[in-house]
């Protein structure tokens, strides 16, 4: 083979190489590819699973709260309202698929409603609108907690229309749960 004919040969296995690379590359000229009708309702359904956790979360996060203002303000009432906190942390902890870390325990002493210990200032706090009011009579702030449950337990139940089914069975549970702690701490306490 020539000198020529070699060069020949090279030029053309280059141009066929750079014709190939440009057709695995170039889209001709659409721009970026648009996701198919299924990729867009899969994203718009992980949109909206993710703001109804995040909505669910919310209401089981301000029920912890109204328990942790009660049981500060009545800490005579700890024996019988801790197994109820616990739960609902536990809410908290399965609506967001445990990633919203973990929930410490209130602490209820006559010490922590008057002044702030150094050990409680130090906690890394997260930014709450403003602190739950809580009735100075023990009877009506178990009356309070007990319709904040039922309302906890109903925006729950709400949410199951729009929730996928795993997410849906999980809500219903909570939503159970939620009944009866709110009969536990009314009628419960009468039988």
């Amino acid at each position: 083979m020539t000198t020529t004919g070699r060069r020949a040969l090279l030029a053309a296995g280059a141009a066929a190489g750079a014709t190939a690379l440009v057709g695995c590359t170039s889209s001709g000229g659409e721009g970026p590819r648009r996701p198919s009708a299924a990729e867009r309702e899969a994203e718009r359904a992980a949109r909206a699973e993710a703001a109804l956790r995040a909505r669910s979360v919310a209401v089981a996060r301000g029920l912890l709260e109204r328990y942790d203002a009660v049981l500060a303000a009545h800490p005579a009432l700890a024996p019988r309202l801790t197994p109820l906190r616990r739960s609902v942390a536990a809410h908290v902890e399965a609506l967001g698929e445990g990633g919203t870390g973990a929930v410490e325990p209130a602490v209820a002493s006559p010490a922590s409603s008057a002044s702030p210990t150094p050990s409680a200032s130090a906690r890394p706090t997260t930014a709450s609108p403003a602190p739950v009011p809580v009735a100075p009579d023990p009877g009506t702030a178990l009356g309070e907690l007990a319709a904040a449950e039922r309302t906890a337990s109903d925006g729950h139940a709400d949410a199951l229309l729009a929730a996928p089914p795993e997410y849906a069975r999980l809500l219903a549970s909570v939503a159970a749960s939620g009944a009866v702690h709110a009969y536990l701490l009314t009628e419960g306490a009468r039988a």
